[in-house]
């Protein structure tokens, strides 16, 4: 067969798991001596085959690139990673917590990332909050509660169910749930929790513009959505970012640009957004207006 060199690889990866153990030995020494840069091109094929995983990890599953590689890709069954995970690097680490869904579905790969020494404080902690066995007190949701689900029957029933919730939990249903849900979850105490509401598929733009605006949200959930192309495109969630105390000053002053000359002039004497922000949109609105009044002249 004619096969590039990262097919090659995922092909005689396969036939090192043969049932025919001359097979296996000669696949298997094969791969052994080849480039270990043709085996991390082979581990970023979108549909590789389960088997080049296995191998991976259990011949060079102790090399950290190798391990990344491993994580960054979606076809890598999760039990594989485990295999791997304390040599995975923070930012591995970080696109397996940007993927709320796959990851709290696997507890035995959260238990072994939680013992890795390459993550900081933020993803440990979220780590350990996924693993938490006991559920939030009913009191906790009571005041959100009241605003996201009108129905007192109904929110009676949401209230119940969420008090026997374990926080992972709750990650699958404000990925998986409905917009009752999510309104609710984006206050909920865990933050890991906030996170999963902005990784569900079902979320509409109307409630990310909403989102955008609440000042009881923590300051990483607003940078989330204050950083993400999609979102920035909607200038409903521009605006309600800015004009929001809590938001990030340093993701605001990068947006400051992409605020329309009204609201500029609004920001400019605002007292309800930092000093600093409030001084760099006056700054702003000033140039702008004299580079409009020299135009004009």
């Amino acid at each position: 067969m004619s096969l590039g060199p990262p097919e090659r690889v995922e092909a005689l990866a396969i036939l090192a798991s043969d049932a025919n153990t001359a097979i296996q030995q000669r696949a298997a020494n094969t791969l052994l001596a080849l480039p270990i840069a043709t085996v991390l091109a082979a581990l970023a094929i979108p549909d590789a085959a389960p088997q080049l995983f296995g191998f991976c990890a259990a011949h060079w599953g102790d090399r950290p690139r190798v391990a990344d590689a491993m994580a960054m890709n979606a076809a890598c069954p999760l039990d594989l990673l485990r295999v791997v995970a304390r040599q995975l690097s923070t930012s591995a680490v970080q696109h397996l917590l940007d993927n709320l869904d796959p990851l709290s579905s696997a507890p035995g790969l959260m238990a072994a990332l939680v013992a890795s020494s390459s993550l900081t404080a933020e993803q440990r902690a979220e780590l350990q909050d996924l693993l938490k066995e006991t559920p939030e007190p009913e009191s906790a949701f009571v005041e959100a509660a009241a605003e996201a689900v009108p129905d007192p029957a109904k929110r009676l029933t949401l209230l119940q169910r969420l008090a026997k919730m374990r926080v992972v939990e709750r990650v699958q249903l404000a990925l998986k749930g409905g917009r009752e849900e999510r309104i609710l979850l984006i206050k909920d105490p865990c933050k890991v929790v906030q996170r999963a509401v902005l990784q569900s598929p079902r979320i509409t733009d109307q409630e990310i513009e909403s989102f955008a605006g609440m000042t009881i949200l923590s300051e990483e959930v607003l940078r989330m959505i204050a950083t993400s192309r999609v979102h920035r495109k909607n200038y409903n969630v521009v605006h309600n970012v800015m004009f929001n105390p809590k938001a990030p000053l340093d993701v605001t002053l990068h947006m400051l640009t992409m605020v329309t000359p009204m609201d500029l002039k609004v920001l400019s004497k605002s007292r309800n957004i930092p000093e600093t922000l409030r001084t760099a949109a006056s700054r702003l609105h000033l140039q702008r207006t004299m580079k409009k009044s020299v135009l004009e002249e």
